[in-house]
């Protein structure tokens, strides 16, 4: 996952470790959820936050729908 945006993030290679493996099990996390992932990676929430909102948008660019579009439910 490569993008300029991400790149101004300045995230560890272990933060975007923890951040990716979350993000394969809660494209959007709860509340409870995003307070203990930044924990873990020694982020702010909103800073968490951000990484979701942006890798979501990345994750639907890549299936061809559009960035803003939101949650997706089969």
């Amino acid at each position: 996952m490569s993008c300029k945006i991400m790149e101004g993030l300045k995230l560890s290679d272990e933060q975007v470790q923890v951040l990716e493996e979350s993000f394969k099990t809660h494209r959007y996390p709860d509340e409870t959820s995003l307070m203990l992932i930044a924990a873990e990676c020694g982020l702010t929430e909103e800073e968490t936050l951000k990484w979701f909102k942006l890798r979501n948008a990345l994750w639907r660019q890549s299936e061809g729908l559009p960035a803003d579009l939101g949650k997706v439910f089969d």
